[in-house]
């Protein structure tokens, strides 16, 4: 669990943090990984580099053993959580399944922006954040995943997205050691 650098031009990317999905049962450590996912977006921005917020309003079609959810959302299921501190400056990109690129403007954005690194935070660590992962790792990015800035309804799921799959895909390390390596 070493991350090494950052490159110039990176950007934080914080998933689906928003009122629906925190509120999940088994999202315990939501609060933990707001305050955390806060503190690096503050940091990003002192260093004049790019912060994405990501929220999902839908889910990818097709058939599943698992619905992700059932019914109608609330009102505000979408709405970014509160003690984020979004500013109008930042990216905010709507997606409709799981991953942040596929079906959005992100990787075109984040060329623009000449960005070479994400470094990802959020909920679902198996899910949107992975997907998410995967996604910039085929795209050329360097990935970087915050590990005690993601949460999972299920510790087994989260554990082997930790474990195994991020350090196929990328770094991992913590918040401190992140807002370190920005200098």
């Amino acid at each position: 669990m070493t991350a090494t650098t950052l490159d110039p031009r990176t950007a934080l990317v914080v998933v689906d943090l928003q009122k629906g999905v925190v509120s999940l049962p088994g999202v315990h450590q939501a609060d933990d990984v707001v305050a955390r996912s806060a503190e690096l977006a503050a940091a990003f921005r002192a260093k004049g580099l790019p912060v994405v917020f990501v929220r999902v309003t839908g889910g990818a079609p097709g058939r599943t053993e698992s619905p992700a959810r059932g019914g109608t959302p609330a009102a505000d299921w979408a709405d970014l959580v509160d003690g984020l501190g979004v500013r109008d400056s930042d990216i905010v990109v709507t997606k409709q399944g799981w991953g942040a690129f596929y079906g959005t403007d992100l990787d075109l954005r984040l060329r623009r922006r000449g960005v070479t690194q994400v470094v990802l935070t959020g909920v679902a660590t198996s899910r949107g954040v992975e997907s998410t992962a995967r996604s910039a790792h085929e795209y050329g990015y360097h990935v970087t995943v915050v590990t005690d800035a993601v949460a999972d309804m299920d510790e087994g799921m989260h554990r082997n997205s930790i474990d195994k799959v991020f350090p196929k895909l990328g770094e991992t390390d913590t918040t401190d050691a992140i807002v370190k390596l920005l200098g």
